[in-house]
């Protein structure tokens, strides 16, 4: 399996659609980047061996917080992929709650209100 397959299969379960999303806003603009985003980021990086899945969005949502509030659409995609990759809200909010040592509180804060919004998305979702 490529490793375009490989990540077009892991984005769609984790993402459900991100690709052709990508591609309606960009595609125009930068023909390629859709399927460039899959191939490297969900099937060279995110599928790599020698670290769980789990774990992978934990490190992404620590950096994304650490980078602060500008970073703030990405990290609502990623903390809902780090929920269908199995952590639980208590999980994601310790981890964007020890970025406030080295992000700062401010970052810290804007993402747990990132976090928020995404799990009553969920709640919300759920419901329906």
């Amino acid at each position: 399996m490529s490793s375009y397959d490989q990540g077009k299969a892991l984005s769609e379960e984790l993402n459900p659609g991100m690709e052709a999303a990508l591609d309606a806003r960009y595609g125009h603009l930068l023909p390629g980047m859709a399927e460039g985003v899959v191939d490297f980021a969900y099937g060279r990086q995110y599928a790599r061996p020698g670290l769980p899945l789990r774990d992978r969005y934990i490190a992404t949502i620590a950096a994304l917080t650490a980078l602060g509030g500008q970073t703030r659409p990405q990290l609502k995609v990623n903390i809902a992929g780090g929920l269908k990759a199995g952590l639980s809200r208590t999980e994601i909010a310790e981890t964007i709650w020890q970025m406030s040592l080295y992000g700062g509180f401010p970052a810290a804060i804007n993402a747990l209100n990132a976090a928020l919004e995404v799990f009553e998305g969920e709640d919300n979702g759920a419901q329906s």
